[in-house]
């Protein structure tokens, strides 16, 4: 007896996990989101190549920040295409999500640790202790950015709506964008300034200085704005998508054009403003805007203790 009760639970189990198999999926925007991980994986392949020139006169370094770029692109398509046939699943946000990590959580961090590595090749016969130091610190500054790109997108697929209105700001740094910070600037690296060491300009070694030595910095910065609660508006949805006015048309096409002229600068100062945009808003209305709310409402008690006019404090306890 006991035996057939046995036997019967788990028939029973084996029929619920035969309903809850994945029967059909939408062929489109799966293709899409997996060519977003095969990118990924890919500048992972073009990173471990070193600082050699690979087609002409893009060097591998360069050619891994594209294809993360690249995926960036299709990870923009594939929900578009997804909501457009109103086949939005769960199945779509989990594959999304692992192909996420991969393009913008364990490449940009792989893409970074290379880069600061082959730089440090350069120090070893200056001192050694200061490369340890600094490799473990880079180490780090890789960990650190990989967990919190994980926590990140599976805060986003616990919280996530599938209605689209609810897709019109980000909770947190998305992960895409804290990517375009570290790729676009080593894309500045390894294309720009190649061209004002050849000129000897003294801009070459400023910025040769601080992006070594602010990028495991940066880091760790993107990292934190990950996980935290910092509101980030969804620039397709808010000022694209739809009816728009007649000057953010004009602001697009700004854009593109300095995109043309100098794309290196440009994705520079588009993905560090995007990532400090919310901080700045954030502190603001945090601290400032909260500190002058306050200094406010002192100086209103005070206006009205000198008329003789009773605070709302004091009406509250009945003086």
């Amino acid at each position: 007896m006991p035996r057939l009760k046995t036997q019967a639970a788990k028939e029973s189990l084996l029929r619920r996990v035969r309903r809850q198999r994945l029967n059909y999926i939408t062929i489109l925007p799966s293709l899409v989101t997996i060519l977003n991980g095969v990118c990924g994986f890919a500048a992972i392949g073009l990173a471990s190549k070193g600082a050699k020139f690979g087609i002409g006169y893009f060097s591998y370094f360069a050619m891994a920040g594209y294809m993360i770029l690249l995926a960036m692109i299709a990870d923009m398509l594939d929900g578009r295409l997804a909501r457009m046939s109103q086949s939005t699943s769960s199945f779509g946000g989990q594959l999304d999500s692992l192909c996420d990590i991969i393009s913008f959580g364990v490449a940009p961090a792989f893409l970074m640790l290379k880069v600061l590595e082959y730089k440090l090749d350069s120090l070893a016969e200056v001192s050694q202790f200061l490369v340890n130091f600094l490799q473990r610190s880079i180490w780090l500054a890789a960990a650190a950015y990989i967990s919190c790109a994980a926590i990140r997108l599976a805060r986003f697929n616990v919280e996530n709506e599938e209605d689209e209105s609810a897709h019109m700001s980000f909770t947190g740094l998305p992960t895409p964008a804290a990517a375009g910070v570290l790729v676009s600037l080593i894309i500045f690296h390894q294309e720009t300034l190649p061209d004002l060491a050849e000129t000897h300009h003294p801009a070459y070694f400023i910025c040769e200085n601080a992006i070594i030595y602010t990028l495991p910095i940066l880091t760790l910065a993107v990292a934190v704005l990950m996980v935290s609660r910092i509101r980030y508006p969804h620039i397709l949805n808010q000022y694209i998508r739809g009816k728009k006015p007649f000057a953010n048309f004009i602001r697009v096409l700004l854009f593109l054009g300095l995109i043309i002229l100098s794309r290196q600068a440009v994705l520079v100062l588009i993905f560090c403003g995007f990532a400090l945009s919310g901080f700045v808003k954030w502190f603001y209305y945090k601290l400032i805007h909260k500190i002058d709310s306050q200094g406010l409402a002192d100086t209103q008690m005070t206006l009205m203790a000198a008329d003789g006019t009773d605070t709302p404090l004091q009406r509250n306890r009945g003086f």
